[in-house]
């Protein structure tokens, strides 16, 4: 019979912008002292939303859960391309913009629905040979990256008022968003950058069911475990 400890779990987080993933992951080590916390599915610092994180014998169920789909809504800013494709890079070209429907967005949205080969940007923590290619990226050197494939189950821009597109979208773990915002703005003609992100669901969880960062470091250890899902349900969920 496996014994587990009241910590043992996961807890949802929704992260603000400015920390890591990492910070979070620390910051609730540090305040609740926990010897084993990690979190599932990296989300970059300027993005919000669910934060899974795994805590106690849960870290083991961290692989399972980062494999799960995931929904995003957010931004993207037309006319400006970034090196990095979001709005924490460096600006690359400026182009004015056209006149883009909202039909004719969705009408390019539609293009990446389904499997897609997608090369990760060269500002990521994808490794090569051990090193990150964002510590690449940094000292000027560009590298030939692998395409990896994806699956795009829902791509839709809800409102355009130039130059930013609302959009909602959900698709397989690992799929850069902001590498689409960036194809996105190559194929209307004046490039693009994605300019808020927000993760809204992972699997069968959901950001409403989720704590704030700063309300759930505010916590005593007892109201904080229990916000903790136990393991077995975390096991047990599809």
């Amino acid at each position: 019979m496996h014994q587990f400890d009241p910590f043992d779990g996961a807890v949802l987080i929704d992260k603000p912008a400015g920390p890591t993933s990492h910070d979070v992951v620390d910051a609730l080590r540090r305040a609740f002292r926990i010897d084993k916390v990690g979190h599932c599915g990296t989300l970059d610092p300027n993005a919000t939303g669910l934060l899974i994180i795994v805590l106690g014998k849960g870290t083991k169920l961290s692989e399972k859960l980062m494999s799960d789909d995931k929904v995003y809504e957010g931004t993207i800013k037309f006319g400006e391309t970034t090196d990095s494709y979001d709005a924490a890079g460096e600006l690359v070209s400026s182009l004015p913009v056209p006149p883009i429907a909202l039909e004719e967005l969705n009408a390019t949205a539609a293009a990446f629905q389904g499997d897609v080969m997608q090369t990760p940007p060269m500002v990521s923590a994808v490794k090569i040979k051990g090193v990150p290619l964002y510590k690449m990226a940094r000292k000027g050197i560009e590298v030939e990256r692998k395409a990896r494939l994806i699956h795009i189950y829902n791509f839709r821009f809800s409102g355009y008022t130039e130059p930013f597109g609302q959009f909602r979208i959900a698709c397989t773990k690992g799929t850069y968003v902001r590498a689409l915002a960036h194809e996105v703005g190559q194929k209307i003609g004046c490039g693009a950058h994605l300019a808020t992100l927000r993760r809204v669901v992972s699997g069968k969880f959901d950001v409403k069911d989720s704590i704030p960062f700063e309300d759930a470091l505010k916590l005593s250890s007892s109201d904080f475990q229990k916000r903790v899902l136990p393991f077995l349900t975390l096991a047990q969920a599809n």
